[in-house]
């Protein structure tokens, strides 16, 4: 009789276990290695991870990306502010290295004038080809009424009689 309430709550823990390690499957990016023992710097290196771009990924911070080459920016984060560098610096130099794409919000300038503007612009477009494609069907004009000649051989194919 005492087994019965067992199996819940194994199902229970379990269910725990799962919802926490996909929680945390992000974090699991940067592995303990990358890590600095200076808190302070670690935190400064994980805020400035999470606004930059993997190069590889689709719009995936190096912070979240598992790819190589988030694992090379990360390490050269770490490096640079070690160095010393402010978070300007380290923003800057990976600027200098990658471009403006690298930034997860890139700065509005004519060279990312694309980035900003693109998507308004096709939406624009869009709903103005939409609105000309309604104006000029609401414009045609509607079919023509028919003579009384073909209005007469349609009543005798359908068999009507006056």
């Amino acid at each position: 009789m005492g087994g019965g309430g067992q199996a819940p709550k194994s199902r229970r823990t379990l269910c725990v276990l799962l919802l926490s390690l996909s929680l945390s499957l992000p974090a699991l990016a940067v592995e303990p290695s990358e890590m600095l023992s200076d808190p302070a710097l670690e935190a400064r290196a994980r805020t400035l991870s999470r606004e930059l771009r993997c190069v590889v990924c689709q719009n995936e911070s190096v912070d979240d990306s598992p790819a190589e080459v988030a694992h090379d920016i990360r390490r050269a984060v770490r490096e640079r502010l070690v160095a010393g560098d402010t978070d300007r610096q380290v923003l800057d130099y990976m600027v200098a290295r990658y471009g403006d794409y690298v930034l997860l919000k890139p700065p509005f300038k004519t060279r990312t004038l694309v980035l900003w503007l693109g998507t308004p612009a096709v939406l624009l477009l869009g709903a103005i080809g939409l609105w000309l494609v309604n104006r000029r069907r609401a414009a045609a004009p509607g079919p023509a009424p028919l003579s009384d000649e073909e209005r007469a051989r349609l009543d005798s194919f359908l068999g009507r009689r006056d």
